[in-house]
């Protein structure tokens, strides 16, 4: 009699020994509560979805379709006729005569205007006398077909008048309601036509190379500076002493203040001639002359790198410092009985545990630094080789009234920090498995 093979856990023994998986069960579908409460939670989170795509999704596809429109800031509002009305001729007395005057202007000096009609009710106590050929008057209706205005036109559309007993007794003074002019015309934002001139003139241009240099190495050296700054800063507070809660508060000061405060106090305070970095620097004989900080080059991008540092390392200082109080004690104390010295513990137990919150403050940090242009602009406005590709966008937009040229340069913007955020996120999975 054959003995059977034994069975384990997971099926019978097979025939070199190792043990045979057994087959999943295949997968059952949702039983009608889980579908009722997917259903709810997409319910719940339709608003929040909605949300972001009204505020961010909308306005970057916005950004799209301007950076491929030949259009400046002049072209933000689409041409339209203007009329204003008024009385020429000052009557005083019944019988008087006077001008009824239409003063005509396509407000677009470039784009013109189909099927201009202008409409106006006429009041009482007013007799009209020759009309102009493109007018008709039906009892107090006046309308007045005038064809196209071309861009920048201009005309003036008088009609003589004499003035009634009703009209008199009314004050002499035309109504309130002003007259009616109607017309179409193209909208270029909204027009069928694209082009491809606002990026080539943007990497035509030998400027945008260097902009881009710069916004790289204020980006880098900022947001590097803010984390290493930020885990010195956690090294510090990470032991209890008396006015430890004190110095955590100095600490945050630079990030929770006013930016146009902060901003400000520093051109004061490195100002050539009445700030008191130089005065002390002279003073103390490290230089002969005033300098000036935010005025030359490279200096200048230097100071700016120095500030976003100081300015933001305290965000970097509290999720440090958050992550440090959380791990345990006790394989320091462990290290300590082995020997270890403060540097081998930092290096070898601290910093394992802190690249997680590393990465995730460098990808926020690199993101936010090259989207900054608050703090350049007030400090150096741009200038003495500061000028970052956030300023590029605000002098083609503003500067240069090039709403389509800004619009191509935060598009590059975006590109750039996709992939960059592709590149990180494929070698941070690599390195720490996320």
């Amino acid at each position: 009699m054959t003995a059977r093979p034994p069975e384990t856990a997971t099926g019978p023994i097979g025939r070199h020994g190792g043990a045979e998986r057994a087959e999943p069960a295949p997968p059952q579908g949702r039983n009608p509560l889980e579908r009722r409460e997917a259903r709810l939670a997409w319910g719940l989170l339709l608003p929040t979805v909605t949300a972001v795509a009204l505020v961010v999704i909308l306005p970057l596809l916005a950004i799209f379709w301007i950076s491929v429109k030949p259009v400046g800031l002049a072209d933000l509002r689409p041409p339209e006729p203007v009329v204003s009305e008024d009385l020429r001729g000052r009557p005083e007395a019944v019988g008087d005569e006077a001008t009824l005057r239409y003063r005509l202007r396509n407000s677009s000096p470039d784009q013109p205007v189909a099927n201009v009609v202008l409409t106006d009710l006429l009041p009482e106590g007013l007799e009209i006398g020759a009309l102009d050929p493109r007018c008709t008057l039906e009892e107090l209706a006046l309308r007045c077909e005038l064809g196209d205005f071309a861009g920048g036109h201009r005309e003036t559309l008088e009609i003589p008048v004499t003035i009634g007993q009703a009209f008199a007794d009314a004050g002499m003074e035309l109504p309130d309601s002003p007259p009616g002019l109607t017309g179409r015309s193209a909208n270029v934002l909204t027009s069928g036509n694209f082009t491809f001139e606002n990026f080539a003139r943007i990497f035509d241009g030998g400027e945008f190379w260097g902009v881009l240099w710069v916004t790289l190495v204020y980006t880098v050296f900022g947001t590097i500076g803010a984390l290493v700054f930020g885990l010195f800063a956690a090294l510090l507070l990470d032991r209890s002493f008396r006015g430890q809660g004190v110095l955590r508060g100095l600490f945050l000061f630079p990030y929770v203040a006013p930016v146009i405060a902060v901003a400000f106090t520093w051109i004061i305070l490195f100002d050539p001639f009445s700030g008191s970095a130089n005065a002390l620097l002279i003073q103390m004989g490290v230089t002969n002359e005033a300098i000036n900080f935010f005025g030359q080059r490279p200096l200048a991008l230097i100071m700016v790198i120095l500030f976003e540092v100081w300015r933001y390392f305290p965000l970097s200082f509290l999720f440090i410092l958050a992550r440090m109080q959380s791990i345990d004690t006790d394989m320091y104390e462990a290290a300590d009985m082995d020997g270890a010295s403060p540097f081998q513990q930092f290096w070898y137990l601290s910093m394992p545990q802190l690249l997680g919150i590393l990465s995730v403050l460098f990808l926020l940090r690199f993101i936010w630094t090259f989207n900054k242009f608050d703090d350049i602009f007030l400090l150096t406005g741009g200038n003495a080789g500061t000028r970052t590709l956030t300023v590029n966008v605000y002098e083609q937009a503003f500067a240069v009234s090039n709403i389509g040229a800004g619009a191509a340069v935060a598009v590059v913007i975006f590109g750039c920090l996709l992939a960059f955020s592709y590149f990180f996120f494929r070698f941070l999975s690599q390195e720490e498995g996320l």
